[in-house]
């Protein structure tokens, strides 16, 4: 491991900008450490009623000493203090670097990482730094430059000035890649992308507010699998009526190549994955003109997702969602065949939903549906597996046509720092929207709002029709009306999302599944408990809960008010629907798992250790529902 450097790229007048990488990063190892039982919290030692905290670490005989641990419901517990190894003579030793840590503590590890485990992990930690230092550097440009624009503008915030110089789909947009600086809050690394240079983390990542050309390819129409939902007729027509220009461009191309256009269909491919990946993986199918990467580029702008593009067009554009090549984020981003066949497959069925369910629902959740997905098939194997590096994902951006002053905000947005005065942006909505500025009053009812707006149309699909939505931060898109309220939830993202099937089909609908040896499925038919705990994590666990939290902590409430708003929502949801539900047995079951029992989330940091040995690994925290009674 001593080939782990600490970012010595980072020139010395960046201080500032490493000490806050290697802070952000021993936070976020702290978090999931204890969070996922891998350190044991309840053998921690508490200074009385202070933050002061003591580990002992038995198998080496030393003690870690935190100056300043904080916990908070959900069994966080959150480092703002130095930390110290204090060895059995008493002498003390600082931690000022995640090695430090993660080689004090893995003999105290309750359990036994794979034998790169430690080293991958380290790796992607040190990588994951570097970028933080670039982007924080790109963020502190950014902002500067973004104040001065709004003052100029004379717009009260941020949100405002977006409003008032953007369209609403370019707004939201922006939003989008503002918010893609912090990332998944149980990542240990956070933006490892270890496959890329700095240069190409800075030219292709959202959080760089970066333009990336997107090359539409052609692929012979016989090895292409497309799945469609009903109203769309065609591959090519569809995509010539959504993308005009490209389709002109690309075909002309064609027929001048002397081929036919009907036997090709148009391929996005991300720029780094066509040089850097599909000319030498695919040169086969190059050579025997199954694939012509040749052809038309068009400008995209990368969402937080780093793989899923938006046109940069003033009349709004299907979002393209890609494979590319690149260990992020602890694992590569492809796009398999299963995203593929259930992203339209799911959203027809949702669309069938709301139509059936009426305002009661649609007014407060609307979806991105995946119109159309295509991937490479071997047309006398049937083989889809290589296409998982050739494949494509179109979604719909009907639900970013906003009126009368609306505007939409991706989650993770909310918790990103203004530009104006670094605070949380959801803190602008607050201000906004009620009356007596940002005091308790204001803040309770202004989450209480955010809280019904998610909890009710997500426990809706759930508990009435098994759907279990991917609601985390960076799925979860939230409209907000002309005065900062929060009034309907906009998800995207189908192609893993989890169903339960007897629930659904008991009320008249039907899901083909996707089924294929070495990978897991979506849908379920005996146990409900994968879908339950898919939808935990992602809503209540990554997303409100880490609202609640940040509400807290910025305007300094010392009580658990806030997820006590988030029971009392979900238990009014729950009364609400009990008439409609399967039994009463199966309301009772599910309104113990949601409000008093354990919350199941992903055991991301043991994933990581392991070397994703099982991608389904899982811990629970407490209940901050039960505790907040």
């Amino acid at each position: 491991m001593d080939d782990i450097r600490l970012y010595t790229a980072a020139s010395l007048d960046e201080a500032p900008l490493r000490e806050n990488a290697v802070q952000n990063a021993l936070r976020r190892l702290i978090r999931c450490l204890f969070a996922e039982g891998l350190l044991d919290p309840a053998a921690l030692q508490w200074a009385g009623d202070r933050n002061e905290a003591e580990l002992p670490l038995w198998p080496s005989r030393r003690v870690l000493h935190f100056a300043d641990l904080r916990r908070a419901p959900a069994g966080t517990l959150r480092n703002f203090g130095p930390m110290e190894l204090v060895d059995a003579a008493g002498v003390r030793t600082r931690i000022e670097h995640p090695v430090t840590l993660v080689r004090a503590i893995a003999p105290s590890l309750a359990m036994s990482p794979a034998a790169n485990g430690i080293t991958h992990l380290l790796r992607d930690i040190d990588n994951s730094m570097a970028n933080d230092i670039l982007a924080r550097r790109y963020r502190a440009d950014w902002s500067a430059g973004l104040r001065r624009r709004i003052d100029d503008a004379k717009a009260p915030g941020l949100l405002a000035y977006l409003q008032e110089t953007l369209p609403p789909h370019l707004a939201a947009m922006f939003l989008d890649q503002w918010g893609a600086l912090e990332g998944h809050p149980f990542y240990p690394t956070w933006k490892a992308r270890p496959g890329l240079s700095a240069e190409d983390v800075e030219a292709f990542s959202p959080e760089f507010g970066a333009r990336v050309p997107v090359r539409i390819a052609a692929l012979r129409r016989d090895w292409a699998h497309v799945e469609k939902m009903p109203h769309v007729a065609d591959y090519s027509d569809w995509f010539a009526q959504n993308f005009p220009d490209c389709w002109r461009d690309w075909s002309h191309r064609l027929e001048a190549c002397g081929q036919v256009v009907t036997e090709w269909i148009p391929l996005p491919i991300h720029a780094w994955h066509l040089t850097h990946f599909v000319r030498h993986e695919f040169a086969d199918e190059i050579a025997r003109g199954v694939l012509d990467p040749e052809g038309p580029d068009l400008v995209t702008l990368p969402s937080m997702s780093f793989r899923t593009m938006l046109p940069e067009t003033q009349t709004p554009r299907p979002f393209i969602k890609l494979p590319v090549a690149i260990w992020m984020t602890s694992e590569q981003r492809t796009l398999q065949a299963k995203s593929i066949h259930m992203g339209p497959r799911l959203s027809t069925m949702i669309r069938d939903i709301l139509m059936r369910e009426g305002e009661a629902l649609t007014d407060r959740l609307d979806i991105f549906t995946e119109e159309l997905g295509a991937i490479l098939r071997d047309p006398e194997t049937g083989d889809e597996h290589p296409g998982r590096f050739l494949s494509v994902v179109y979604r719909n951006t009907d639900v970013l046509k906003l009126v009368d002053g609306q505007i939409a905000v991706a989650v993770a947005a909310l918790l990103a720092e203004s530009p104006l005065d670094g605070r949380p942006l959801i803190c602008e909505l607050i201000a906004r929207g009620y009356e007596g500025g940002e005091g308790d009053a204001a803040v309770e009812a202004f989450f209480r709002a955010y809280a019904r707006t998610i909890i009710e149309p997500v426990l809706t699909m759930y508990l009435l029709y098994g759907i279990a939505f991917e609601a985390h931060q960076q799925n979860s898109t939230i409209l907000f009306d002309a005065a900062g309220r929060p009034r309907k939830l906009l998800i995207r993202d189908f192609g893993d999302g989890r169903s339960f099937a007897p629930l659904f089909e008991e009320r008249g609908f039907r899901l083909k599944p996707f089924v294929r040896e070495g990978i897991l499925p979506t849908t379920f038919d005996e146990d409900i408990g994968p879908v339950r705990s898919f939808l935990i994590d992602a809503c209540f666990v990554c997303h409100l809960h880490e609202i609640a939290l940040i509400l807290t902590d910025h305007y300094e409430r010392g009580d658990t008010g806030l997820w006590r708003i988030l029971r009392e929502e979900a238990e009014s949801v729950f009364d609400a629907l009990r008439p409609r539900m399967l039994s009463d047995a199966f309301w009772q079951r599910e309104r113990t798992a949601f409000l008093e029992e354990p919350w199941p989330t992903r055991s991301v940091l043991r994933m990581h250790l392991e070397r994703y040995r099982d991608y389904r690994a899982e811990h629970t925290l407490p209940n901050p529902l039960a505790e907040a009674q």
